[in-house]
């Protein structure tokens, strides 16, 4: 009897190690290492805040089954013009990207950077998502997975020697812009607007290539152009949107569980993180400029009504030439992303 329970232990045993080990090597086998980019510098939320939580938790949540390699603006992989183009060769499995850069790859989303529609960027980045999940922004990303879109707070007018306190002050100033939409607006009030990816902006500054930026405090801040700026014009003029993507076959070659997990961590769940996570960057920036000693031109919302009411035949006519390039119904989509910031906006009431 005392053998036989030995032997039985002894093949339970080996059982056990026999099952332990196979469990190892199909894990071993089964590691799935995720490479994930952005344009911007190793410090900036978007990595720091989004990409390495969001990492750490895939590979929490699915045992360390997934890793994930991260790389930013210091890489290869860097290039902000090629981040949708790298997740659709493969190169990268999921990227950040800027939809305004290059001109026209997402052309239905730059619907919701029409001047003075979207202030907050937690309201915006719900509105731009629903229009994604309501079809409305057409088959513009077909080609992707898409994890998540977004926009930032409504950004300001930042110059080095030159305050903007009128319409008529942006007459000649070269400014950065970072999409057409603004490149729209910006011609229309009689600037000059200059494309570029952030990593040009504070060289062309020092060298007065450029007067100023369109963009937010959270960039000023990043890039380090507070150095040379002396001007902000708070106007919460205009938006950019930004999207999150995945390699649809990459997505589709994934176990189940691990999909299951992901489709968690993304859409809705991640899109709502973008307000706090702006105002969080935002105010960087901003503290920035006040311990510099800049002064911060406030535009009031009567003024902002009346600058609004001047940009209308611009919108009218970005609106129009949407719909011949082969965007479908984008006036119904504007009205449509007019109700859902309103929606959206409501609730934060």
């Amino acid at each position: 009897m005392t053998k036989t329970i030995v032997k039985r232990g002894m093949m339970a045993a080996a059982a056990f190690a026999m099952g332990m080990t196979a469990f190892s090597t199909a894990a071993f086998a089964q590691t799935i290492t995720l490479k994930m980019s952005n344009y911007l510098p190793p410090k900036h939320g978007f990595t720091a805040d989004f990409m390495v939580p969001f990492a750490q938790e895939l590979e929490e949540r699915t045992n360390g089954q997934v890793k994930v390699k991260i790389y930013d603006a210091t890489s290869a992989f860097g290039k902000l013009e090629r981040q949708a183009d790298q997740v659709r060769a493969g190169v990268i499995d999921i990227a950040l990207g800027l939809n305004g850069i290059p001109r026209d790859r997402f052309p239905a989303s730059s619907i919701i950077e029409m001047p003075f529609l979207v202030e907050d960027a937690g309201s915006g980045s719900m509105a731009l998502w629903d229009l994604y999940k309501e079809g409305a922004l057409g088959n513009e990303y077909d080609n992707f997975k898409v994890l998540g879109l977004f926009v930032h707070n409504g950004g300001l007018i930042h110059t080095a020697d030159r305050p903007v306190r009128t319409l008529d002050d942006l007459k000649g100033l070269r400014l950065r812009t970072p999409s057409p939409a603004v490149s729209a607006m910006l011609d229309q009030l009689g600037a000059s607007p200059v494309g570029m990816p952030p990593a040009e902006i504070y060289e062309n500054l020092h060298k007065g290539s450029l007067d100023g930026v369109v963009t937010t405090w959270d960039l000023v801040g990043a890039i380090n152009v507070n150095e040379i700026l002396k001007y902000h014009t708070d106007a919460r003029a205009y938006v950019a949107g930004f999207h999150i993507v995945m390699n649809k076959k990459k997505y589709e070659s994934l176990p189940d569980d691990v999909r299951t997990v992901l489709d968690d961590m993304s859409g809705d769940t991640l899109v709502a993180k973008f307000g706090d996570w702006w105002d969080a960057w935002d105010k960087r920036g901003y503290d920035d400029a006040v311990a510099r000693g800049h002064e911060i031109i406030e535009v009031d919302d009567a003024t902002r009504a009346e600058w609004s009411e001047t940009l209308q035949p611009m919108i009218d006519g970005f609106l129009d030439r949407l719909e011949r390039n082969g965007v479908e119904n984008p006036k119904e989509v504007y009205a449509r992303a007019q109700e859902l910031v309103a929606k959206y906006d409501g609730m934060q009431d």
